[in-house]
């Protein structure tokens, strides 16, 4: 029987309703234990294989990109971004004058801490670089991919397509996990995101410090189903990079090699309810919910892809073919689930109103596209634009139902289009939330262990 998992009191220990998170969404007529099978064991292993391919493991992004919003303080964050390192002249004098408070890696700290600070200054710096490790193959064939790219009607910034400044990346390469980007920096990035670009409700609400617990008693119902949606998917984006930062965590170093794996008091303290005063429960749902949304782009665009001419080109033909027959199975799995979210009860208001709705929708997003140029970490800038623009792909395919059903059969169409660099990001957007869902039972265990 399906039912709501109950919030418990702030102060109940984290082994009771998170470990068996269950019952009916709010919004959408789904079980989240339905999801968690269906994504398990049908869909991870799928995308898994599929973002492996040559065409889906390379991204282009320009991680150059000035925030055009506030001045970049994220000093050491990372290396190879705009952000200011830490000049050894400038370790050593605050070593020098140990009896005085000082100013280091953008936040205070007494000569106490000084040495772990410099070290956790230095681990950033390794952590978040970039690997930009190319084939000569792949640069080569880079070239040929691009007349391949054709858009429009983007919800992203998607000047990365075109600048001179981006450049290919090799998503295996990189992937998503710890970097030690903390701080100031990242909240106000969160922080913007949620009080500039979200319909969010009014008793929600969002500190600088996302970690502080809400002071309200959390969700509201008073919004429109549309401005509820929103909110929710922002808030299940964040919810599933947080899950990749605490389960790809960096444990121990050594020896030249590093120690990834979960880490279970991280977890907790973003997620349990405890800690969150509830919240926590409501964040993993927000997640489920997203998981639904981009799947549900996913079985509709699939006529797009049916077309015999739409290829997925890297120039290799046997590999393209092969990548093709793959995406298309993966499609076929997304199309069988039963109980897919509803979008028709999205927008169907007064024409008017959807209409504004739409472009309100298309302009909040396009704003957090811009916001993720604000990222003071490489890595972290990479998959955070990666995913918003594979959030809003979903949704651009979402509000182009009516122009994929009328698709030309034979022959490309002036109408709807998808991007090289869409396509990347859809899957590889999605193939993050089906990961963050599968992470979430190896948490479960491990905090069964801790019982």
């Amino acid at each position: 029987m399906l039912y709501e998992c109950k919030i418990r009191p702030a102060n109940a220990a984290f082994s009771g309703c998170f470990p068996q998170l269950t019952g009916v969404l709010d919004d959408c007529f789904c079980d989240i234990e339905s999801i968690d099978v269906f994504n398990n064991f049908k869909i991870y292993p799928r995308i898994q294989k599929l973002t492996e391919r040559d065409y889906f493991r390379y991204y282009r992004v320009n991680l150059n990109r000035p925030c055009p919003f506030w001045a970049d303080d994220s000093h050491c964050s990372i290396k190879d971004c705009q952000v200011e390192p830490c000049p050894e002249v400038i370790i050593l004098f605050h070593l020098a004058n140990a009896l005085f408070s000082f100013y280091l890696c953008g936040q205070y700290s007494q000569v106490a801490n000084a040495n772990t600070d410099i070290v956790d200054c230095e681990q950033a710096q390794d952590l978040g670089a970039i690997n930009s490790t190319l084939s000569n193959y792949s640069k080569e064939a880079f070239e040929d991919w691009a007349r391949h790219d054709d858009a429009q009607d983007h919800f992203c910034e998607l000047d990365d397509e075109t600048s001179p400044d981006a450049d290919y990346v090799d998503l295996l390469l990189n992937p998503e996990r710890y970097t030690g980007y903390k701080g100031p920096s990242a909240w106000r990035v969160w922080n913007s995101i949620y009080e500039e670009n979200c319909f969010k409700p009014r008793s929600v609400y969002r500190p600088l410090n996302p970690l502080v617990p809400p002071r309200g008693k959390g969700y509201s119902s008073s919004l429109c189903l549309e401005k509820r949606v929103f909110y929710r998917l922002i808030s299940g984006l964040h919810s599933s990079i947080n899950i990749h930062l605490c389960a790809e965590y960096l444990l121990a170093e050594g020896w030249g090699k590093s120690l990834w794996g979960p880490n279970v008091q991280e977890f907790r303290q973003r997620f349990d309810p405890a800690e969150t005063k509830g919240e926590g429960t409501r964040r993993l749902k927000n997640l489920y919910f997203l998981y639904l949304i981009e799947l549900r782009a996913l079985s509709k665009v699939a006529p797009y892809f049916d077309r015999a001419f739409v290829n997925l080109y890297t120039g290799d033909r046997q590999e393209d073919r092969a990548t093709k027959e793959l995406l298309l199975q993966f499609f076929n799995e997304t199309k069988a689930f039963p109980m897919h979210f509803d979008e028709k009860s999205m927008f169907a208001g007064q024409k008017i109103e959807a209409k504004t709705l739409k472009e309100e929708f298309r302009l909040h997003f396009k704003n957090i596209s811009r916001i993720m140029d604000c990222v003071g970490c490489s890595k972290c800038r990479l998959w955070g634009k990666l995913q918003t623009q594979g959030l809003g792909t979903a949704l651009k395919i979402l509000f182009s139902e009516k122009e994929i059903k009328n698709l030309p059969e034979h022959s490309p169409s002036k109408g709807f289009q998808l991007t090289r660099q869409e396509i990347v990001a859809l899957l590889n957007g999605f193939g993050r939330l089906s990961t963050s869902i599968h992470q979430l039972h190896s948490f479960r265990a491990l905090l069964k262990e801790k019982r």
